[in-house]
Protein backbone atom coordinates (compact mmCIF):
# COMPACT_ATOMS: atom_id res chain seq x y z
CA UNK A 1 0.00 0.00 0.00
CA UNK A 2 2.81 2.26 0.46
CA UNK A 3 3.76 2.45 -2.83
CA UNK A 4 0.16 3.20 -4.03
CA UNK A 5 0.08 6.25 -1.50
CA UNK A 6 3.56 7.70 -2.58
CA UNK A 7 1.75 7.59 -6.61
CA UNK A 8 -1.22 9.27 -5.43
CA UNK A 9 0.23 11.92 -3.38
CA UNK A 10 3.43 12.60 -6.24
CA UNK A 11 0.59 13.12 -8.80
CA UNK A 12 -1.64 15.36 -6.70
CA UNK A 13 1.20 17.46 -5.82
CA UNK A 14 2.14 17.74 -9.42
CA UNK A 15 -0.74 18.14 -11.86
CA UNK A 16 1.90 18.23 -15.11
CA UNK A 17 3.32 14.53 -14.06
CA UNK A 18 0.39 13.14 -12.87
CA UNK A 19 0.99 10.30 -16.40
CA UNK A 20 4.51 9.96 -15.85
CA UNK A 21 3.40 9.08 -12.20
CA UNK A 22 0.46 6.72 -13.33
CA UNK A 23 2.98 4.72 -15.51
CA UNK A 24 5.40 4.73 -12.75
CA UNK A 25 3.17 2.85 -10.39
CA UNK A 26 1.99 0.79 -12.94
CA UNK A 27 5.02 -0.45 -14.08
CA UNK A 28 5.96 -1.01 -9.55
CA UNK A 29 2.16 -2.89 -9.48
CA UNK A 30 2.85 -4.92 -12.42
CA UNK A 31 6.67 -6.24 -11.50
CA UNK A 32 4.95 -7.08 -7.84
CA UNK A 33 1.61 -9.17 -9.73
CA UNK A 34 3.77 -11.18 -11.94
CA UNK A 35 6.65 -13.45 -11.45
CA UNK A 36 9.37 -13.61 -12.78
CA UNK A 37 9.92 -16.48 -15.64
CA UNK A 38 13.06 -17.86 -15.69
CA UNK A 39 14.72 -20.16 -19.10
CA UNK A 40 15.95 -23.49 -17.71
CA UNK A 41 18.46 -25.23 -20.11
CA UNK A 42 17.51 -28.77 -21.49
CA UNK A 43 19.80 -30.66 -22.57
CA UNK A 44 19.48 -33.22 -25.58
CA UNK A 45 20.34 -36.80 -24.14
CA UNK A 46 21.41 -39.05 -26.83
CA UNK A 47 20.35 -42.83 -26.61
CA UNK A 48 22.09 -45.34 -28.10
CA UNK A 49 20.21 -48.03 -29.04
CA UNK A 50 21.37 -51.34 -27.44
CA UNK A 51 19.02 -53.95 -29.45
CA UNK A 52 17.10 -53.53 -32.25
CA UNK A 53 14.13 -55.78 -33.57
CA UNK A 54 13.47 -55.91 -37.51
CA UNK A 55 10.06 -55.26 -38.19
CA UNK A 56 7.76 -58.38 -39.91
CA UNK A 57 7.22 -57.35 -43.60
CA UNK A 58 3.99 -58.43 -44.78
CA UNK A 59 4.96 -60.59 -47.58
CA UNK A 60 1.79 -59.74 -49.87
CA UNK A 61 2.82 -56.06 -49.45
CA UNK A 62 6.43 -56.75 -50.80
CA UNK A 63 5.54 -59.09 -53.06
CA UNK A 64 3.25 -55.96 -54.54
CA UNK A 65 6.12 -53.84 -54.27
CA UNK A 66 4.98 -51.70 -51.54
CA UNK A 67 6.85 -50.37 -49.23
CA UNK A 68 8.04 -46.72 -47.61
CA UNK A 69 8.88 -45.08 -44.83
CA UNK A 70 7.23 -45.04 -41.29
CA UNK A 71 7.91 -42.13 -38.70
CA UNK A 72 7.60 -43.17 -34.74
CA UNK A 73 7.53 -40.81 -31.95
CA UNK A 74 9.02 -43.08 -28.73
CA UNK A 75 9.24 -42.64 -25.25
CA UNK A 76 11.94 -44.05 -23.86
CA UNK A 77 12.31 -45.00 -19.97
CA UNK A 78 15.18 -44.10 -17.99
CA UNK A 79 15.81 -47.34 -17.96
CA UNK A 80 15.77 -47.80 -21.80
CA UNK A 81 12.77 -49.88 -22.15
CA UNK A 82 10.42 -48.17 -24.75
CA UNK A 83 7.04 -46.98 -23.15
CA UNK A 84 5.06 -45.52 -25.53
CA UNK A 85 4.87 -45.49 -29.54
CA UNK A 86 2.65 -42.94 -31.68
CA UNK A 87 2.96 -42.99 -35.50
CA UNK A 88 3.63 -39.78 -36.78
CA UNK A 89 3.28 -40.84 -40.68
CA UNK A 90 3.73 -43.43 -43.34
CA UNK A 91 1.33 -47.04 -44.26
CA UNK A 92 -0.73 -48.00 -41.37
CA UNK A 93 -0.19 -51.20 -42.41
CA UNK A 94 3.25 -50.89 -41.75
CA UNK A 95 3.61 -48.89 -39.18
CA UNK A 96 1.47 -51.52 -37.39
CA UNK A 97 4.78 -53.78 -37.88
CA UNK A 98 7.06 -51.30 -36.99
CA UNK A 99 5.30 -50.11 -33.94
CA UNK A 100 5.31 -53.88 -32.33
CA UNK A 101 9.27 -53.78 -33.28
CA UNK A 102 9.93 -51.23 -31.79
CA UNK A 103 8.22 -51.60 -28.62
CA UNK A 104 10.82 -54.53 -28.59
CA UNK A 105 13.77 -52.01 -28.81
CA UNK A 106 15.82 -51.40 -25.88
CA UNK A 107 18.24 -47.72 -25.49
CA UNK A 108 21.21 -47.28 -22.93
CA UNK A 109 19.82 -45.62 -20.02
CA UNK A 110 19.72 -42.22 -18.77
CA UNK A 111 18.47 -39.94 -16.13
CA UNK A 112 15.55 -38.94 -17.68
CA UNK A 113 12.47 -40.01 -20.30
CA UNK A 114 13.33 -39.16 -23.44
CA UNK A 115 11.68 -38.65 -26.67
CA UNK A 116 12.97 -39.89 -29.79
CA UNK A 117 12.31 -39.74 -33.65
CA UNK A 118 12.54 -43.04 -34.96
CA UNK A 119 12.21 -43.64 -38.91
CA UNK A 120 11.32 -47.47 -39.69
CA UNK A 121 12.00 -48.41 -44.04
CA UNK A 122 10.36 -50.81 -45.53
CA UNK A 123 11.81 -51.47 -48.75
CA UNK A 124 10.40 -54.26 -51.18
CA UNK A 125 13.71 -54.72 -53.16
CA UNK A 126 15.94 -56.32 -50.16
Amino acid sequence: MFITEVCRNRCASRPSQALRGVVICLSFLTASIHPTLHAQKIEKVERKLIRKVTPDYPWDLKRASIGGMVRLDVVVSPGGSVNDVSVVGGNPILADCAVRAVKKWKYSPADTETNVRVNVSFDPHR
